[in-house]
C-alpha cells in the first residue's frame, strides 16, 4: 500500500512539474501600475511605453534564466535574490565557475527612484540598460566575456534564438523576434526598474505626517528621534541625508568615497577607491529585522551598528584622495559626530523603519520557472499560423521508453527534440509521424519542435522518466 501510494505522489508531482511554472501572457502584471505615494518624486524610468508589461515580463524570465551564463550554472537572481532585497548574503557572490565577483552584489530595491544615473558600486555603467549586460559579459560571473577563450555575446544571442520561446517573446516586447544586446538589455532594466518597496512603516508614517521632518504619529520615540539625527547636519545631528536623500533614499550623484577604500579579498594595503555609489537605504533588513546581507562594497559591515560607528568617527585612509567632502570634516582631518549609545541606538531604529513587507515574495518579481527550469507560457504565439483547430500529439507524456508524435493529417513537418537549455538532442527529417526511442535520454523535461515547410513552428513540453 505505502508502495502505491507513493507511486500516485510521484505521478501528481510530476503532473504538477509539468504545469507549474507558468506565465499567462492574456493576463500580465501591472508592472508600471505601481502606487508610488505623491512623496516620492524622483523617477528615472523613461517615459511609458503600452508594451513595458510586456518587456518587464520578458525582464523577469531573463532574470531568473541561468541559461544567460555559459555553463548554465546561474542566472542574475543567483546573485540578486528575492528574498534578501535582490541582493546576496555572501560577501561575494559566486560566478558560474565558482568564482567570486570582485564587489559585493548590490541589493536592487528602488533603483528607478533616484537621480543617479550610473550604477555598480564604481559607477562604471553609464546607464542601468548598460549595466543589465555588464554581468553577462563578465570573465567571473557568467562568462560571455569574448575573451580568453570564452565565447561572446553573439553566442548567448543565437543561443537564445535557438530557443523557440525567445523570438516570440521579443516579438510580444518590441516588435520583432530579432534579439539583440540592446533588447536584453531594455528588457532588463524594465524589469529592474518595476522592483520597488513602498508599504515599509516609515512610508504609513510619513503619509500621516504634513512634512518629512515632523514627528511621525506611527513612530516610537527612539525612531523619530533617529529619523531626526539622520535628517539633521552636524554638529546636532549625523547628517545621513545629505547623501542618502530620504524620502526616496538614493544616493546623491555628487558623493565620492566614504573612506571604506578595501579591496573586496584584497590584500591589506591595497585601495579601491572609485566605489561612490550606494543602493537605496530601504530595505537594509528584512521584516523580520535581519540584515540583507553585509553591507559597502567590500561586504565588511555586518551590522547597522558596525556602519554607524563608521561615520561616528572617520580618520581619512592615507592615500584616499577620493573622500567625499561631507566627510573629510576640517583641514581634511576626520569626522567625529560624537554620538551617544544611545543616538546610535535610535539611528538604527530608524533605519528599521524603511523596510517594507511585500517586495520579499510578490509573484511579479518571483522566479517564474519551475524545478526542472520550465515555464509554460499560455498564449504565446510560437506560430504564425493562428489556427483554434490545430492538433498534434506528444504521448506518452511523461514516458520513459519510447515517444510518439502523432501530426494533423496531410501535415509533414520536421522534429527537433531539445534539452532545457536549448541544445538540440534529436533531429529528424520531414515526416507525417515520429515514433522515437528515448531511453537513452537521461530524466528531465525536454522541448519537442516541428516545423512545417513553410517555416511555421509549434513547441510542446515533455518529461523524460
Amino acid at each position: 500500500m505505502m508502495r502505491k501510494t507513493t507511486s500516485i505522489f510521484l505521478g501528481f508531482a510530476f503532473l504538477l512539474l509539468l504545469t507549474a511554472g507558468s506565465i499567462d501572457l492574456g493576463n500580465l502584471f501591472n508592472y508600471y501600475g505601481l502606487t508610488v505615494p505623491a512623496y516620492i518624486t524622483k523617477d528615472n524610468a523613461p517615459a511609458p511605453n503600452a508594451a513595458d508589461n510586456m518587456r518587464a515580463t520578458l525582464g523577469r524570465v531573463l532574470f531568473y534564466d541561468a541559461r544567460l551564463s555559459v555553463n548554465n550554472a546561474i542566472s542574475c537572481a543567483s546573485c540578486h535574490k528575492q528574498e534578501f532585497a535582490f541582493g546576496d548574503t555572501a560577501v561575494r557572490s559566486v560566478g558560474h565557475t565558482g568564482g567570486l565577483t570582485g564587489r559585493h552584489s548590490m541589493r536592487l530595491i528602488n533603483a528607478r527612484f533616484g537621480t543617479e544615473t550610473r550604477f555598480f558600486w564604481n559607477e562604471r555603467a553609464s546607464s542601468l540598460d548598460d549595466q543589465t549586460s555588464q554581468p553577462i559579459q563578465d570573465a567571473v560571473e557568467m562568462g560571455f566575456s569574448g575573451q580568453g577563450g570564452q565565447p561572446g555575446i553573439d553566442s548567448l544571442i543565437r543561443k537564445l534564438e535557438s530557443i523557440p520561446e525567445y523570438p516570440a517573446l521579443f516579438q510580444l516586447a518590441f516588435g520583432s523576434p530579432d534579439i539583440s544586446e540592446m533588447y536584453i538589455q531594455r528588457a532588463f532594466s524594465t524589469f529592474l526598474r518595476s522592483i520597488a518597496s513602498f508599504d515599509s512603516k516609515f512610508d504609513v508614517g510619513l503619509a500621516q505626517a504634513p512634512n518629512l521632518g515632523a514627528p511621525f504619529p506611527n513612530f516610537s520615540g527612539q525612531e523619530n528621534n533617529g529619523k531626526t539625527l539622520f535628517l539633521t547636519p552636524p554638529p546636532a545631528g549625523a547628517g545621513c541625508q545629505g547623501c542618502h536623500r530620504g524620502p526616496e533614499f538614493d544616493i546623491d550623484p555628487n558623493s565620492r568615497n566614504n573612506n571604506i577604500v578595501a579591496v573586496a579579498g584584497g590584500q591589506p594595503g591595497q585601495l579601491d577607491l572609485g566605489n561612490t555609489r550606494s543602493p537605496s537605504l530601504r530595505d537594509l533588513v528584512n521584516p523580520a529585522g535581519q540584515l540583507n546581507g553585509p553591507l559597502m562594497h567590500d561586504g565588511s559591515k555586518t551590522s547597522l551598528m558596525q556602519v554607524i560607528d563608521h561615520y561616528n568617527l572617520i580618520v581619512p585612509v592615507p592615500g584616499n584622495t577620493n573622500l567625499d567632502p561631507r566627510l573629510a570634516g576640517p583641514q581634511n582631518q576626520g569626522q567625529n559626530l560624537n554620538l551617544s549609545n544611545a543616538d546610535k541606538t535610535a539611528l538604527i531604529a530608524f533605519l528599521r523603519t524603511l523596510s517594507g513587507t511585500a517586495v520579499y515574495t510578490a509573484e511579479q518579481w518571483s522566479n517564474p520557472f519551475d524545478a526542472n527550469g520550465n515555464i509554460d507560457f499560455i498564449g504565446l504565439p510560437l506560430s504564425t499560423q493562428a489556427s483554434a483547430s490545430f492538433s498534434w500529439k506528444v504521448y506518452p507524456n511523461p514516458s520513459s521508453d519510447w515517444l510518439k508524435v502523432e501530426l494533423p493529417q496531410g501535415l509533414t513537418a520536421e522534429l527537433t527534440v531539445t534539452n532545457a537549455q536549448g541544445q538540440v538532442i534529436r533531429k529528424v527529417g520531414s515526416s507525417a509521424g515520429f515514433v522515437l526511442n528515448v531511453q537513452e535520454l537521461p530524466a528531465g523535461i525536454y522541448q519537442v519542435r516541428i516545423q512545417d515547410a513553410q517555416g511555421k513552428t509549434w513547441v510542446k513540453k515533455w518529461m523524460k522518466q
